[in-house]
């Protein structure tokens, strides 16, 4: 009988803290050791094989110092990552393994896929990304929103910072990637990408209506990374065949 996985997940008090610790006690593959809000000494966690992080950027700051220094796997979903935590994150690949990924929805990987073959065969295309989620949602493009856009950039061989637009005012420049959020109600999460020309034009959409969807990927994740060699992994290499 395999030996259940000894799990930490951090940010237990939010939504999808709260989803992942009810998934997890249900699940034979972990054994929940630890539920941490910001209140929770870090220290004094011990014996955990994989840490699940869905918190906030300071949260994860310091679920990636408990790791790193006991050598524990991370997954992260956290968002609103600003550029020096991403380096934080590839420099701690060299030492633990870890996933970070702003969506761990099988659809949004594959419409991932999808934006970055039309960004590529319509490089003289508009392109807009619309986005919507629940009224507390505080990052705003979503993390989501931004990897779309992310996406596209790479496929059309540029900078996304150098051509993205979020303010609605005014015209948009040749060549601009537009985002636009939403922030209602109890919405899940909903991504569109418009493409669009002259004359006609392109939606490609996602929406969630559950967020168990993303907590089982977590989950999966925390699986997958189990007992991997030191490196920051992506949701694609997860997914691959």
């Amino acid at each position: 009988m395999n030996v259940p996985l000894r799990l930490a997940i951090n940010g237990a008090g939010g939504r999808m803290g709260q989803l992942l610790c009810a998934l997890a006690v249900e699940d034979a593959r972990f054994e929940l050791v630890a539920a941490c809000t910001p209140a929770t000494d870090f220290a004094a966690l011990t014996a955990i094989d994989v840490m699940v992080d869905f918190s906030a950027p300071a949260g994860l700051v310091r679920a990636l110092a408990h790791c790193e220094k006991n050598g524990v796997a991370l997954v992260s979903g956290t968002t609103g990552l600003d550029p020096g935590l991403q380096q934080r994150l590839d420099a701690a690949g060299q030492r633990i393994a870890l996933l970070h990924a702003a969506n761990f929805s099988l659809g949004m990987v594959l419409l991932s896929h999808l934006v970055a073959q039309a960004a590529a065969i319509l490089p003289g295309w508009d392109l807009e990304i619309l986005e919507a989620h629940h009224r507390a949602k505080r990052d705003a493009p979503s993390g989501t929103a931004l990897a779309l856009g992310q996406a596209a950039a790479n496929a059309r061989g540029v900078e996304l910072d150098a051509v993205k637009a979020i303010e609605r005012g005014g015209q948009r420049a040749p060549g601009a990637i537009g985002f636009a959020a939403l922030r209602a109600g109890d919405i899940v999460g909903e991504h569109s990408v418009l493409l669009a020309t002259p004359g006609e034009r392109i939606e490609l959409t996602h929406r969630a209506t559950d967020r168990a969807i993303f907590a089982r990927g977590a989950l999966h994740a925390a699986v997958w990374i189990a007992g991997r060699e030191p490196g920051r992994y992506g949701i694609d290499e997860m997914l691959a065949p």
